[in-house]
Protein backbone atom coordinates (compact mmCIF):
# COMPACT_ATOMS: atom_id res chain seq x y z
CA UNK A 1 0.00 0.00 0.00
CA UNK A 2 2.92 2.37 0.74
CA UNK A 3 4.60 1.98 -2.60
CA UNK A 4 1.19 2.51 -4.24
CA UNK A 5 0.88 6.11 -2.07
CA UNK A 6 4.17 6.82 -3.71
CA UNK A 7 3.45 6.14 -6.91
CA UNK A 8 0.30 8.19 -6.67
CA UNK A 9 2.51 11.28 -4.99
CA UNK A 10 5.32 10.90 -7.60
CA UNK A 11 2.42 11.12 -10.67
CA UNK A 12 0.90 13.84 -9.46
CA UNK A 13 4.49 15.88 -8.91
CA UNK A 14 5.38 14.96 -12.61
CA UNK A 15 1.73 16.47 -13.71
CA UNK A 16 2.09 19.75 -11.62
CA UNK A 17 6.03 19.82 -13.49
CA UNK A 18 4.25 19.24 -17.14
CA UNK A 19 1.77 21.77 -16.35
CA UNK A 20 3.97 24.38 -15.01
CA UNK A 21 6.67 24.00 -17.97
CA UNK A 22 3.27 24.42 -20.25
CA UNK A 23 2.54 27.40 -18.50
CA UNK A 24 6.08 28.77 -18.77
CA UNK A 25 6.49 28.22 -22.30
CA UNK A 26 3.43 30.21 -23.17
CA UNK A 27 3.88 32.81 -20.98
CA UNK A 28 7.33 33.55 -22.46
CA UNK A 29 6.35 33.38 -26.48
CA UNK A 30 3.54 35.09 -25.46
CA UNK A 31 0.41 33.06 -26.59
CA UNK A 32 -1.42 33.38 -23.38
CA UNK A 33 -4.89 31.74 -23.35
CA UNK A 34 -7.90 34.19 -23.35
CA UNK A 35 -7.49 37.60 -24.12
CA UNK A 36 -5.99 40.63 -22.30
CA UNK A 37 -8.63 42.51 -22.44
CA UNK A 38 -9.66 44.99 -25.13
CA UNK A 39 -7.04 46.71 -27.65
CA UNK A 40 -7.55 48.85 -30.42
CA UNK A 41 -5.78 49.01 -33.70
CA UNK A 42 -3.18 51.04 -35.19
CA UNK A 43 -0.69 50.95 -38.24
CA UNK A 44 2.67 52.08 -39.13
CA UNK A 45 4.73 52.06 -42.18
CA UNK A 46 8.31 51.71 -42.50
CA UNK A 47 11.10 51.19 -45.32
CA UNK A 48 12.57 48.72 -43.47
CA UNK A 49 10.91 46.43 -40.78
CA UNK A 50 14.55 44.83 -40.12
CA UNK A 51 14.20 41.64 -37.53
CA UNK A 52 10.21 42.52 -36.14
CA UNK A 53 8.20 39.65 -35.41
CA UNK A 54 4.55 39.08 -35.21
CA UNK A 55 3.70 38.66 -31.04
CA UNK A 56 6.72 41.49 -30.84
CA UNK A 57 5.82 43.91 -27.99
CA UNK A 58 4.99 47.57 -28.77
CA UNK A 59 6.55 49.69 -25.75
CA UNK A 60 6.25 53.30 -24.20
CA UNK A 61 8.92 54.97 -21.86
CA UNK A 62 10.14 51.22 -21.78
CA UNK A 63 6.83 49.69 -20.82
CA UNK A 64 4.70 47.47 -23.13
CA UNK A 65 1.14 48.61 -24.33
CA UNK A 66 1.02 46.43 -27.07
CA UNK A 67 1.77 43.67 -29.69
CA UNK A 68 2.36 43.54 -33.26
CA UNK A 69 -0.30 41.57 -35.05
CA UNK A 70 1.24 41.10 -38.81
CA UNK A 71 3.72 42.87 -40.86
CA UNK A 72 3.37 42.79 -44.62
CA UNK A 73 4.40 44.47 -47.99
CA UNK A 74 2.52 46.79 -49.15
CA UNK A 75 2.40 46.24 -52.95
CA UNK A 76 1.49 50.19 -53.80
CA UNK A 77 4.23 51.54 -51.69
CA UNK A 78 7.11 48.98 -51.21
CA UNK A 79 7.16 49.49 -47.50
CA UNK A 80 6.61 47.46 -44.90
CA UNK A 81 2.77 47.83 -43.48
CA UNK A 82 2.93 46.69 -39.36
CA UNK A 83 -0.19 46.33 -38.02
CA UNK A 84 -0.48 46.32 -33.90
CA UNK A 85 -2.86 45.94 -30.71
CA UNK A 86 -2.75 48.44 -28.12
CA UNK A 87 -4.07 47.72 -25.09
CA UNK A 88 -7.39 49.61 -24.95
CA UNK A 89 -6.60 51.48 -21.51
CA UNK A 90 -3.83 53.13 -23.15
CA UNK A 91 -6.15 55.36 -24.98
CA UNK A 92 -4.63 58.54 -25.11
CA UNK A 93 -1.29 58.40 -27.82
CA UNK A 94 -1.05 61.75 -29.27
CA UNK A 95 -1.79 61.56 -33.56
CA UNK A 96 1.59 63.30 -33.87
CA UNK A 97 3.38 60.54 -32.13
CA UNK A 98 6.01 58.41 -34.07
CA UNK A 99 7.03 54.84 -34.25
CA UNK A 100 10.38 53.63 -33.84
CA UNK A 101 11.82 50.58 -34.22
CA UNK A 102 14.39 50.21 -31.72
CA UNK A 103 16.23 46.89 -30.56
CA UNK A 104 17.04 45.54 -26.74
CA UNK A 105 20.75 45.31 -26.41
CA UNK A 106 23.55 45.46 -28.98
CA UNK A 107 22.27 41.86 -30.49
CA UNK A 108 18.73 41.69 -28.55
CA UNK A 109 15.16 41.55 -30.37
CA UNK A 110 13.76 44.13 -32.16
CA UNK A 111 10.56 46.02 -30.99
CA UNK A 112 8.34 48.82 -31.53
CA UNK A 113 8.68 52.21 -29.47
CA UNK A 114 6.16 54.82 -29.47
CA UNK A 115 7.53 58.51 -28.93
CA UNK A 116 4.61 60.36 -27.44
CA UNK A 117 3.78 63.93 -29.28
CA UNK A 118 2.27 66.80 -27.98
CA UNK A 119 -1.29 66.96 -29.97
CA UNK A 120 -4.53 67.29 -28.06
CA UNK A 121 -6.24 64.53 -30.26
CA UNK A 122 -5.61 60.92 -29.64
CA UNK A 123 -5.24 58.08 -31.76
CA UNK A 124 -8.37 55.91 -32.93
CA UNK A 125 -9.02 52.36 -33.81
CA UNK A 126 -7.91 52.16 -37.38
CA UNK A 127 -5.21 55.50 -37.25
CA UNK A 128 -1.45 55.15 -38.84
CA UNK A 129 1.40 56.78 -37.64
CA UNK A 130 2.80 59.22 -40.14
CA UNK A 131 6.37 59.47 -38.64
CA UNK A 132 8.38 56.32 -38.64
CA UNK A 133 11.80 55.84 -38.69
CA UNK A 134 12.94 52.23 -39.62
CA UNK A 135 15.36 49.52 -38.45
CA UNK A 136 19.07 50.24 -38.03
CA UNK A 137 20.74 47.37 -40.28
CA UNK A 138 23.88 46.90 -38.87
CA UNK A 139 24.90 44.61 -41.77
CA UNK A 140 24.26 47.13 -44.13
CA UNK A 141 26.06 49.47 -42.00
CA UNK A 142 28.90 48.08 -41.89
CA UNK A 143 29.02 46.75 -45.50
CA UNK A 144 28.47 50.72 -46.69
CA UNK A 145 32.08 51.22 -44.39
CA UNK A 146 34.00 48.81 -45.75
CA UNK A 147 32.83 50.05 -49.47
CA UNK A 148 33.20 53.51 -48.19
CA UNK A 149 30.10 54.57 -49.65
Amino acid sequence: MARRTMEVTVGVFMLLGVFALIFLALQVSGLTPGGNGSTYTVYARFNDAGGLTARGRVSMAGVTVGRIRSIELDRDSFQARVTMDIDGVIDNIPTDSSAVIRTSGLLGEQYIDISVGADDTSMADGDSFYSTQSALNLERLIGNFASGR
